[in-house]
Formats: C-alpha cells, sequence, structure tokens
C-alpha cells in the first residue's frame, strides 16, 4: 500500500525539482523514497506515517540537544511574542556576538549571516579583499556550501549524486580554486610554494565532515597554520559544521589551532537557519559599514535563531557535555566495529566527538580517495536495514552520524544490535 510519504514525494516531484529543497534528501544514494518527518522530541522522530526512529541526522548537526528540548522552544516562544524580524539591531545579536567571542579564542568581531553558504562565502571575499590576491586553496572532498568557487572537488552531496565538475560555474571562476588532497601537509607545501604570492586564503574544514567524518593527522592543522602565515595568506577554518558540536570552543580550541578567519553555523542557531564568521578585529573591521568589503542580509541576527542559538550555547555552557558526548562517540564506534567484525564485514569508523562516519571500506579512511574506496551499494543496503529497524541514518555514505545529548546508552546498544542484524543480512 502507498505511503503517505510517497504519496507526499510523489507530489513533489512535480513541484520542486528532484522533489526536495536539498539533495541529499532524496535517498537518491540508498534507494527508495525519502521519508517525510512529521515531529521530533529528544532523540527519536516520527514520520508522517505514524512510525518511530531514533534519530541520528539531527537536521545535519544543529540539534546537539536533541529535537525540541524545551528549553530551547520556551526561548523562540517569547522572542515570537515580541515579533518575528525587525531589520534593526537587536540586543539577542550583542548577546549572541559576545557569547561567541568569549568562547572562540580567534574570533574577537563577528558577523551574524543567514546560512553557512554565506559565512564561507562572506569569509573568501573578506580574505580576498584584505590580502589584494584572487586565488583558494581547498581540500578535495571538503565542502564549504555551494559557493561557485568552493564548489570544485566538493564532497557531501556533490559526491553522494556524482556530479562531474560545477555545471553551471564559469571556468574562469573555477580555475581560482586551487585543489589539495585533505591531510597531506607536503602538498600543501608545494601548492604554496608555487602560487604563495597570489593565494588569499586556504579554507579547511578542521575536522572534516563532509566525505563523511575524517580526523586531521598528527601536526597537519599546525603545518597549514604555519604555510599560510609564511606565505601572508590566511587560514579560514570552516567550523559550521564543528564549532560548538566537538568542543565548546569548536575545533581549533580541541586542536589549538589559531586560524584567520573561522565560519560558524548549525549549533549557534539552536536548529533555526543561521550562520556567522568572525577572527581578528582588523580584519572584521574591514566589512562594511566599519570598511570596504561588502556584505549584507536583511534576515541576519534574526531574533528567533538568535534566541534558539542563545539557549542553546548557554545551555552548553552549563552542562559540558563533552566528556560525555565523546564517550557515546566511541561507544558506538567501538560497537559498530566489533558488530562488522563478527558479521566479516569490511568496516571502518572514524569518529571525533559526537560525530562519526561508518565507511565500507578496509581502513584507514584519511582523507578524500581513501573514503571513496568504500561500498556505497552496501552502505545503501545497511541504511535501508537499518531504516527498518526504526534507526534514521544519514541517506548518503558520505555524511556525518550525529549524537545528541538527547541520545543515551540504550539508544546506542539498540543501534548497534540493530546493526549486527543488518549486517549479517548483507550479502558478502
Amino acid at each position: 500500500m502507498p505511503t503517505r510519504s510517497h504519496e507526499l514525494f510523489q507530489e513533489a516531484l512535480g513541484l520542486i525539482p528532484g522533489g526536495v529543497n536539498s539533495p541529499v534528501r532524496a535517498f537518491k544514494a540508498v534507494g527508495g523514497d525519502p521519508i517525510f518527518l512529521a515531529r521530533g522530541k529528544g532523540s527519536r522522530v516520527w514520520d508522517v506515517d505514524g512510525r518511530e526512529y531514533l534519530d541520528y541526522v539531527g537536521s545535519w548537526g544543529p540539534l546537539i540537544l536533541g529535537h525540541a528540548h524545551e528549553e530551547v522552544l520556551a526561548a523562540m516562544k517569547e522572542a515570537m511574542e515580541h515579533g518575528t524580524s525587525f531589520g534593526a539591531p537587536t540586543e539577542a545579536e550583542v548577546e549572541m556576538a559576545r557569547l561567541i567571542t568569549r568562547a572562540v579564542p580567534s574570533v574577537e568581531k563577528v558577523r551574524m549571516v543567514n546560512s553557512g553558504t554565506e559565512a564561507t562565502l562572506s569569509a573568501v571575499r573578506l580574505a580576498r579583499g584584505a590580502t589584494g590576491r584572487d586565488l583558494l586553496v581547498k581540500a578535495e572532498g571538503c565542502y564549504h556550501g555551494h559557493v561557485d568557487s568552493l564548489l570544485v572537488s566538493a564532497g557531501s552531496g556533490v559526491a553522494t549524486l556524482g556530479i562531474p565538475g560545477t555545471p553551471g560555474i564559469p571556468r574562469e571562476v573555477a580555475a581560482l580554486t586551487l585543489v589539495v588532497p585533505y591531510n597531506d601537509a607536503g602538498a600543501l607545501k608545494q601548492v604554496f610554494d608555487r602560487h604563495g604570492e597570489r593565494i588569499a586564503a586556504l579554507i579547511l574544514e578542521p575536522v572534516a565532515g563532509n566525505m563523511g567524518v575524517v580526523v586531521p593527522g598528527k601536526d597537519y592543522l599546525a603545518s597549514a597554520r604555519e604555510i599560510t602565515r609564511r606565505c601572508g595568506a590566511l587560514l579560514i577554518l570552516d567550523e559550521v559544521m564543528t564549532g560548538f558540536r566537538v568542543a565548546y570552543g569548536g575545533a581549533q580550541s580541541l586542536f589549538g589551532i589559531d586560524p584567520d578567519l573561522t565560519t560558524l553555523g548549525k549549533i549557534i542557531g539552536g536548529g533555526l537557519p543561521v550562520g556567522a564568521y568572525g577572527g581578528k578585529a582588523d580584519l572584521m573591521d574591514r566589512v562594511a559599514p566599519a570598511g570596504p568589503v561588502y556584505q549584507a542580509g536583511t534576515l541576519s541576527g534574526n531574533p528567533l535563531a538568535m534566541r534558539a542559538g542563545l539557549a542553546t550555547l548557554r545551555l552548553l555552557k552549563k552542562l559540558d557535555p563533552y566528556p560525555r558526548l565523546e564517550s557515546l562517540g566511541r561507544r558506538m564506534a567501538d560497537g559498530l566495529r566489533s558488530a562488522a567484525r563478527e558479521a566479516g564485514i569490511p568496516l571502518t569508523v572514524n569518529f571525533c566527538g559526537s560525530m562519526l562516519t561508518p565507511f565500507f571500506t578496509e581502513g584507514p579512511v584519511t582523507d578524500f580517495a581513501t573514503a571513496s574506496r568504500s561500498d556505497t551499494g552496501r552502505y545503501a543496503a545497511f541504511f535501508r536495514k537499518m531504516l527498518e529497524r526504526g534507526i534514521y541514518l544519514p541517506p548518503a555514505q558520505y555524511e556525518a552520524l550525529f549524537i545528541s545529548t538527547a541520545h543515551d546508552e540504550s539508544d546506542l546498544d539498540r543501534t548497534v544490535s540493530a546493526a549486527r542484524e543488518s549486517f549479517r543480512e548483507l550479502p558478502r
């Protein structure tokens, strides 16, 4: 019998490109129809057909406190009662800026925007404006939003869908981006030795999350910092995913790195659309109206997003859940490895705190090339079997699973048990 999700998807196909408003939601990488979600609470979501799932997508990262957290909802409700948007400054924006600058070591001033894509776009423009240079360097498989100059060799949905090249992006724009393998300091040095005087910035995910989770090797980030500084280029850390996720001060505090610019998103909106970029005061003062680098946004600093984000960040500061989230991440990773080994399934599990990815390949996975060896067909079969057992995983191999403070040990044990059963049913 057709499900309500199936009916909605069929209607959506005639109204929305691909039936979805963001590509990976379409389930093209895993087969079948996407499930349409109706509500969430804590670690669980329910679809429009009433089925319940343990959720490890978490709106792709922002819901570190779980779905519909009472204090976050209360903050949003209070904000709504005073109005949804003004296009004028509010006190909440100042509170958010104060909180971010105190939490993230390298950020002295910050500008709010509406998405991670806006944040990276703006940081790149600022880097070019500050240095007077045009070239960018990025790592293969890192996704920094759908910015023209950053979609070159991007991971995430681009890799999942197997889209070749960058249709719609002029060659002249794509040519301004130089690509190096992630975790390869030698390749980075070669690019900067050859083009250093023309490079405005290196942009990196400090912990890659959009080719699946890939942790930086020893001294990789420190090498990136030294190389960019020596050549007069800026280092942009894209912490849209890792900011307030792997540590309260982001991955830069975890690994002791001092970037010039940082991009943020996800968690600082508490589940609402948001982004931010910030850095050293002398750089940020080049942004209009203080300086000549123009960037603007009518809904930037939206009071609903600010209040939801403030409630989330204050709870994270108060609760300090990161040691427990790290423990849960390790428990999940160890459990999945053990279950796969018992079933004779090649599996590598990378994790950092509450982010992890099971790669269906022999390890190690250290960059996009090794991640790409994964058996995506086997992942698709695993995804479907887990969904049948009430476990909602990312519908693509090259994505991260997210654990929230609402998950507990019993949730993870149930997930590992479901994985054990699913692994046994996979073709060898």
